[in-house]
């Protein structure tokens, strides 16, 4: 019997074809496990930015406070005359007098008349009193001789007296009238800035009745409105700013603090002598800051710090380049900084500006840190406090 061999030695190849084949594959497998892996892909960079961290500066500190710009003093210039029709206004609102300027006047002729009236009663009574002096020094010169009698005498004596009596009355009379042909010009009683006017040509006034007012000397004050807490802390003397609703800055200084604190506002009045008026008006509204002393604080610049709803964020730089948003308090704002007060310490880093286009958790690539400037130690003016 025949044996059949070519079976046999076909599926013998195949069984050594598939030996050899799952010997290659652990071959190049174990291959692969000796290789070292490659590595994963970097996160993309969101955004280049720069670094900061809070610098300690010396800052001056101040008190902000609210109130408005008076006269210093007011002077109202009123009539003296009484029943006088009003002739002639000199001046209008927001012109510049000088004392004893003629301000307005009134018509003269009712005057005029009366004082013509006194002087020629007392040119009558002059005549009166010379006549009487004479009968009397007479009666003087014949007392020792007896031709008049004591009686007589007397009468002569009591006639000059009465002549003389009569003559100061229509003296005085006459002085009063004069008075009253003077008080027909309305002076100004100080040199100074007419700040209204309700003199009417025409107008026939009584004594007393206003006229003008005047700002004397043109001087103006600022009576700032200042909390009871802040009050001690301002002595006269003390610096201020002061600054106007159109951005204008006029310096002052503190001449008086109030003595009493308002019991239902509770702040008090800092009367300030501003150094001249610039565009300060009467009656203006405005703002200012007392300089008060300076103090230490950390610092920075405005655009690392994020505002959102109310709150002060800013952008931290952690060690693996990603930005962490973290919540900050801030307190004296410095001209172009801002004083850190919690959140973060001085060896923080903070994205410097650009802030506003990260996202917590963003991979940033840090450019050299911002440089900061030697030698600042001072910084600008700051407020601590606004009363509203």
């Amino acid at each position: 019997m025949k044996i059949q061999r070519k079976p046999i030695a076909a599926a013998l190849s195949v069984v050594i074809a598939s030996g050899v084949l799952a010997t290659g594959l652990i071959a190049f497998g174990a291959r692969a496990a000796d290789e070292p892996k490659a590595p994963a892909s970097a996160p993309k960079a969101a955004l280049t930015v720069t670094t900061t961290t809070p610098q300690t500066l010396a800052i001056p500190l101040k008190i902000s406070a609210n109130g408005n710009i008076a006269a210093w003093q007011e002077a109202i210039v009123g009539t003296e005359a009484n029943g006088l029709r009003l002739a002639d206004v000199r001046v209008n609102v927001g012109d510049i007098v000088k004392r004893g300027q003629v301000l307005a006047s009134f018509a003269p002729d009712t005057v005029l008349a009366e004082l013509n009236q006194t002087r020629a009663a007392v040119a009558e009574a002059e005549a009166t009193l010379a006549e009487a002096s004479a009968n009397a020094q007479r009666a003087r010169e014949l007392s020792t001789t007896g031709a008049l009698s004591a009686q007589q005498i007397n009468q002569y004596l009591t006639a000059e007296r009465t002549a003389k009596a009569r003559l100061d009355a229509q003296q005085a009379a006459a002085k009063t009238q004069q008075l009253r042909l003077q008080q027909t010009k309305v002076l100004a009683p100080d040199s100074g800035v007419i700040s209204s006017r309700s003199a009417t040509i025409g107008a026939v006034m009584p004594a007393g009745t206003e006229m003008f007012r005047l700002i004397r000397g043109g001087r103006l004050e600022w009576r700032a409105e200042v909390t009871a807490s802040d009050l001690a802390r301002i002595k006269p003397g003390v610096a201020v700013q002061v600054s106007t609703p159109s951005g204008g800055h006029i310096p002052g200084k503190v001449r008086m603090v109030a003595p009493t604190v308002d019991d239902k506002t509770r702040n008090g009045i800092v009367y300030v002598d501003m150094t001249g008026n610039g565009e300060a008006k009467a009656g203006m509204f405005a703002r200012g800051d007392f300089e008060i002393g300076s103090g230490e604080g950390l610092t920075l610049p405005q655009s690392a710090v994020l505002r959102r709803e109310g709150f002060s964020y800013v952008m931290r730089v952690g060690p693996d380049s990603k930005v962490a948003e973290t919540k900050i308090s801030v307190g004296r704002r410095v001209g172009d900084r801002v004083e850190v007060t919690g959140g973060i310490d001085a060896t923080t880093r903070v994205v410097a500006s650009g802030a506003s286009f990260l996202v917590d958790g963003d991979t940033v690539r840090v450019a050299d840190a911002m440089p900061v400037k030697a030698g600042v130690k001072t910084a600008s003016a700051i407020t601590t406090r606004v009363n509203k």
